[in-house]
């Protein structure tokens, strides 16, 4: 059952009726005689299944929302951290990239550009039905609170609250916790989940700008800009990153163009040490953003397949599993293509005597060639890739009918970024993460 579904029962009055199929339920009148009543609730919590909450978690916000001034308060949240002391050097830099969005999300809250991380939050009902949509679906009533068009419909919901008066708000303290992917694979799916839905939700946050602008109560200029930022910047970000490191000669660098990036990295060496990480994290961050820039392209790509379709892309969880989940075979072969462009880049730099360019070229081959080894790993990156072809042969294999199959191939098995390594001897064997589930709930 989803937010929705549980949002249509809270706060209502049922009477018993028997008929033929037994006792069943029926709404009642206000007024009328009930044999089950349910109260309303003035808030809503909202909890991702691998989140944890500290003890004061709701004290704290629930008094903020109930202080006076914030009555118009939709939404108050704690966007999550990493758990610390992760094992593995991808999940601790993984996990510092989420630290330094909780650090950022504090900034937007002074411009009044929150947006509401679906991971925790104490919601205000009230806000909730000023959003409500009622639509009949197979001659049924179906409220719905929270829209689903697309994969990160907590960002839609925000623009929602915005457009009927609602503000959000982020609490400083870190109170809640949550898991980060343990490996590449699980990593992929996770963010290229993140990436997908910004483009299609643009168009609205404008449209909502614009009512506002004609009402006489425009947006400010910092909301205005870090939310356009918030949903388009992984769009542009990747577009510019894969110019500067694709087409070198179409976008010279000069020595100025690297002075001018090191405020950013400077910035963003101060807030590791303040989340308890290195600074010399701020390369392995790097690094692993590169490494990533690929899964972004995917998820923009999906947005764009989504806007032209108008059919919703499926969600797909992140894994939650003890094996290691397989990487597309795409998303590891991308980094060495990078790393052939980066050689080929750095020769035209020599030749042309472009030295500014040499030292980006250089130093990002470098950062991309620990990523590989070390974020991936080579070994992964081999498993990885026969996987993916022991996949695709075996849709191509002869079968005699659909029971050798069957038999063959695990129930469920989807996509390769679905698919665990389990690794034995031989060709590793593959196991659905769907029926890996159905396996452990047995």
């Amino acid at each position: 059952m989803n937010l929705n579904s549980y949002l249509s029962l809270m706060g209502g009055s049922w009477a018993e009726r028997h008929d033929d199929v037994g006792t069943v339920l029926v709404p009642t009148p206000p007024g009328a005689r009930a044999d089950l009543v349910v109260p309303d609730a003035d808030y809503v919590i909202t909890l991702d299944a691998d989140s944890m909450l500290l003890r004061e978690y709701c004290l704290r916000l629930v008094h903020h929302l109930e202080q006076p001034g914030n009555e118009r308060v939709a939404i108050a949240q704690t966007p999550y951290c990493a758990y610390p002391g992760a094992p593995t050097t991808l999940e601790r830099i993984a996990g510092a990239t989420t630290d330094l969005q909780h650090i950022q999300h504090q900034g937007r809250n002074w411009f009044g550009a929150t947006f509401w991380v679906g991971a925790n939050a104490v919601i205000r009902k009230a806000a909730l039905r000023d959003i409500l949509e009622v639509r009949t679906e197979g001659g049924f009533l179906v409220n719905t609170y929270i829209q689903d068009r697309t994969v990160i419909e907590d960002t839609e919901s925000s623009v929602d609250l915005r457009g009927v008066g609602w503000s959000l708000y982020n609490h400083p303290e870190r109170l809640s916790y949550s898991a980060t992917p343990p490996d590449f694979g699980s990593l992929v799916v996770q963010r290229r989940r993140w990436a997908n839905g910004g483009l299609i939700i643009l168009p609205k946050f404008l449209a909502t700008a614009r009512r506002a602008r004609r009402a006489g109560a425009p947006l400010g200029f910092g909301e205005f800009i870090l939310r356009v930022d918030y949903l388009a910047s992984t769009a542009w970000s990747t577009l510019i990153v894969a110019a500067l490191l694709g087409l070198p000669e179409a976008v010279p660098l000069s020595p100025l163009a690297l002075v001018v990036s090191l405020p950013y990295f400077i910035a963003q060496a101060a807030d590791l040490t303040q989340s308890g990480y290195r600074r010399s994290d701020v390369v392995r961050v790097y690094a692993l953003n590169i490494l990533l820039h690929p899964v972004n392209a995917a998820g923009i790509l999906k947005s764009v397949e989504q806007a032209l379709t108008r059919r919703k892309i499926p969600f797909a969880r992140t894994p939650k599993v003890s094996d290691r989940t397989a990487t597309p075979p795409l998303y590891v072969l991308l980094p060495w293509v990078l790393m052939a462009v980066l050689l080929h880049a750095g020769g035209e730099h020599v030749r042309n005597a472009t030295w500014g360019g040499l030292a980006f070229t250089a130093t990002t081959a470098v950062i991309v060639m620990w990523g590989i080894t070390t974020l991936i790993g080579l070994r992964a990156t081999l498993a990885d890739l026969r996987t993916g072809v022991a996949f695709r042969l075996s849709r191509f294999a002869p079968h005699t009918n659909k029971s050798r199959r069957a038999s063959r191939l695990p129930a469920g098995l989807g996509r390769p970024e679905a698919f665990v390594v389990r690794h034995r001897r031989g060709l590793p064997g593959l196991l659905s993460t769907q029926a890996r589930a159905r396996h452990a709930t047995a």
